[in-house]
């Protein structure tokens, strides 16, 4: 419920979504009665989808569908739940950035089976038109995932990306590699870089800590600079189709 050391301020928010909503006071923290009825609430809310996912897939198995028929859940964010201090999305860190994305598509050959490979959104389109059999455009930024659905465990890209603004014109560019989240925001353009975040998840997998200014990191931080300079096509070169 705090937030993580020597974290910029443009990094946090005052949760103004929730603030929205009737009975939720319009400064200060929840009170811990409060907080409990969110989180309650939220896992309700959770469980509910799960069962309707399961009305559909009863269905389509009662129309004899199931096998000809590809199936994608996911959430077009993650959602702080008291973390740092924080409610609902709207930041770069890890738990509002991060979101559920799984498929089940007929033939695939690891069924029921988690990959800690990193995805993004931008891959369900080519995963869908691939899995019908439709040529991809070449101007996707996304990649197919149907090689990852058959081999959990195969090399595949090495960073994904998102980003999320601020007022006065500041854009957070976030990127998340197998051990780090780095964070660059910026005022006006990519050349004015006003705060950095880089939290190790190896060692702060809650991302606690930014250790961004640390001297001891500035190699490390250069190293994930040009990363993100390179862009998501230079990502891509581990991926095995």
């Amino acid at each position: 419920m705090y937030a993580p050391e020597d974290v910029p301020d443009v990094a946090m928010t005052r949760w103004g979504e929730l603030r929205s909503y009737y009975g939720i006071p319009k400064k200060g923290p929840l009170s811990e009665k409060m907080a409990k009825k969110l989180i309650h609430c939220y896992y309700a809310s959770v469980f509910y989808m799960g069962a309707q996912v399961g009305r559909v897939i009863a269905e389509l198995e009662r129309l004899g569908l199931r096998e000809n028929t590809a199936i994608v859940l996911w959430g077009d964010h993650g959602w702080q739940l008291g973390e740092h201090g924080l409610w609902a999305k709207h930041t770069n860190f890890e738990v509002a950035a991060r979101a559920p994305l799984i498929f089940s598509i007929p033939g695939q050959k690891s069924i029921g089976t988690p990959s800690h490979a990193l995805v993004e959104f931008v891959d369900i389109y080519p995963t869908l038109a691939a899995a019908a059999g439709l040529k991809l455009p070449a101007h996707l930024e996304g990649d197919s995932l149907l090689g990852l659905l058959d081999d959990p465990e195969i090399p595949w890209k090495q960073a994904a990306f998102s980003q999320y603004p601020r007022r006065g014109h500041q854009m957070g560019y976030s990127m998340r590699t197998d051990r780090y989240r780095y964070t660059r925001w910026v005022k006006g353009d990519q050349d004015r870089v006003v705060a950095r975040e880089f939290y190790d998840h190896k060692i702060d997998p809650d991302e606690n800590f930014n250790i961004a200014n640390k001297p001891s990191n500035a190699q490390v931080i250069k190293q994930l600079d040009a990363q993100m300079n390179a862009g998501w096509q230079s990502m891509r070169q581990k991926i095995q189709k």
